[in-house]
């Protein structure tokens, strides 16, 4: 309504008091009406259509399609087509059947068999396959409710969203126009060629693809499955960034950490802070903090504190370096680690355990062979071995220590009472039973400084003798015996007549200190790592339900309404979507 303030200009001439009131009154009225008119709401218009009255529906007014084609329904933006509207021009509301099309601007167009929109409330509701589309998915279900306040669509009954690389299943989903985002909460699936992702509550944006996983989340294909409780995966492009007890499975590998990085198309993986990558065939777990994955090339790489854990003779053998790499496929795994390389191996029961240190390891376990690499030290119990490199050899059927090599510059150094029993030479081999040490040759240019004793300990003298080959007999990893093949100069001293600067070999240095005497000492000098802080991914603002909360009593519907009041309420069994409120409750 418009009211036009011309109309109220009177000449100049004085007025009585009472004529004034009358003029002063008369200006509050009208400008009353005008703001009443502002604040009124938009009739819905039926541009074409061919009228009919029905004598017994006295309050709507029957459009129906004809030869110009169907009826045009128009409201502040949105357009309407059908083939036959019901107008109830007294509660600004109108029905719609047949083949019914609705779009707002040029993003959104849905389409049902049945509508009904309510142009005091902006409120719309579709039924009968609805079909809602935007410019890159595809909506389909059995009921939609649409608000164009929030500007937000709304189904509980499952629907179906068709993307330009997935499909998208759930009970319940809720679509936001303005972000152009879709939240789907129960019975959550995609469904692309090359994997399925079930999940709790999965929000999706229609222009990027990118989809967002909260609750126990999965993603399985034929070669990989990806576990999470929080994570975000791009649809389109393959990637993925996964936090919250997140995981990944390749067939016979499982790679843990805090947060993961996933690439489908280059079958990579990386993760970080607390890595565990569990081999199940070798029965061997890697750990670090940090960790990348090639799954078509058998490789892990793992750095920052990498340890590899490997089962044999039912027992551990533990290998840390800088950096380990393992590549190969299960029946030929090969171990390399590089830089402050050391390995660790508890003995039995009342054993010394066995350890070493080098600068780069080697392991394959389908030869059964370690080797220590550049300025390796090797301790067996309590006899230290150095050279230039060092071999270790196991009994592939019984998992067990089989063999010691010890190549060029062969040092092997026991600790005595009195001193330090001593044998070196060009190469050592020594034999192990049942994982200990017993039988020791050194070949070419073997020289020994040794302390035999007698049966009941005490010191006979000092043993300093040059061969060609000794052979040294061990038991409880202690020199019983030796054996001297081809023996040169050298004789058995006695302790006053040897000085003490004939009792060290050439070559000789003790490092008893660096000795590794459990599991932690493999970290022993080492600085803890920098682990980077974790960019989670937050939950998203609380957004409220879809329904206000009105009492049912409260909520008004035009009489003509399919809908009950009760159909516009929530529903307390349904999920709730998970906000980032959930965190202060502790959710994190």
């Amino acid at each position: 309504m418009k009211v036009d303030l011309t109309i109220l200009k009177v000449p100049n001439v004085r007025l009585s008091t009472v004529g004034t009131l009358i003029f002063l009154f008369f200006l509050v009225f009208c400008s009353s009406l005008i703001a009443q008119s502002n604040t009124e709401k938009q009739k819905v218009d039926i541009k074409s259509g061919y009228l009919e009255i029905k004598p017994e529906l006295p309050d709507a007014v029957i459009y129906t399609k004809d030869e110009n084609g169907q009826v045009y329904v128009v409201h502040e933006g949105v357009e309407m087509w059908c083939d036959q509207a019901y107008l109830y021009p007294k509660d600004n509301f109108v029905k719609a059947y047949g083949t019914v099309k609705i779009t707002q601007g040029d993003t959104v167009t849905m389409n049902s068999t049945y509508a009904e929109y309510n142009g005091n409330t902006s409120f719309a509701f579709a039924s009968g396959d609805v079909v809602l589309k935007e410019p890159k998915t595809t909506l389909t279900t059995d009921t939609l409710y649409f608000d164009r306040v929030k500007q937000q669509a709304y189904y509980r009954t499952g629907g179906k969203v068709v993307d330009t690389a997935s499909t998208l299943t759930s009970r319940i989903g809720r679509y936001y126009a303005e972000s152009k985002k879709y939240q789907f909460l129960s019975d959550v699936k995609i469904v692309n060629p090359k994997y399925t992702v079930n999940s709790e509550q999965l929000d999706f944006y229609s222009e990027t693809g990118g989809a967002y996983l909260y609750g126990e989340s999965t993603i399985v294909s034929e070669t990989s499955t990806v576990y999470c409780e929080r994570g975000y995966y791009d649809t389109r492009g393959d990637t993925g960034y996964f936090v919250k007890n997140s995981k990944i499975d390749y067939e016979n590998r499982t790679l843990y950490g805090d947060s993961i990085y996933f690439d489908r198309n280059k079958s990579f993986a990386s993760a970080t802070n607390n890595i565990k990558v569990l081999d199940t065939l070798n029965k061997s777990i890697v750990r670090g903090h940090y960790a990348e994955v090639f799954r078509d090339k058998d490789s892990v790489f793992i750095t920052k504190r990498a340890v590899a854990v490997t089962l044999r003779d039912q027992d551990s053998v533990y290998v840390h370096a800088d950096t380990l790499r393992i590549t190969g496929k299960p029946e030929n795994r090969i171990l390399k680690g590089f830089y402050r390389a050391r390995m660790f191996k508890y003995g039995a029961p009342g054993e010394e355990p066995t350890s070493g240190k080098c600068d780069s390891i080697y392991s394959s376990e389908k030869l059964g062979i370690t080797k220590l690499l550049r300025e390796p030290i090797l301790w067996s119990g309590e006899n230290q071995m150095t050279g230039d490199t060092i071999h270790l050899l196991s009994n592939k059927q019984t998992e067990k220590l089989d063999t010691l090599k010890v190549f060029n510059n062969s040092f092997l150094v026991q600790k005595d009472s009195v001193g330090y029993n001593q044998v070196k030479g060009e190469r050592l081999i020594g034999l192990f039973t049942n994982n200990e040490l017993d039988t020791v040759s050194i070949i070419k240019n073997a020289e020994v400084i040794y302390y035999p004793r007698n049966d009941k300990g005490e010191l006979i003298g000092i043993n300093n003798t040059v061969s060609s080959a000794i052979e040294i007999y061990m038991k409880e990893q202690r020199i019983t015996g030796t054996k001297f093949i081809k023996k040169g100069k050298g004789k058995i001293y006695p302790e006053s007549e040897l000085p003490e600067n004939a009792r060290i070999l050439k070559g000789f240095v003790w490092r008893g200190d660096e000795r590794l005497f459990t599991v932690n000492d493999l970290f022993k000098g080492k600085p803890k790592p920098f682990l980077p802080k974790i960019k989670g991914i937050p939950l998203p603002e609380d957004e409220g339900e879809f329904f206000d909360d009105i009492p049912l009593e409260e909520i008004e519907l035009p009489e003509s309404s399919k809908l009950k009041p009760e159909d516009l309420q929530n529903r307390e069994e349904d999920p709730k979507a998970r906000t980032r409120e959930d965190e202060d409750e502790g959710e994190e």
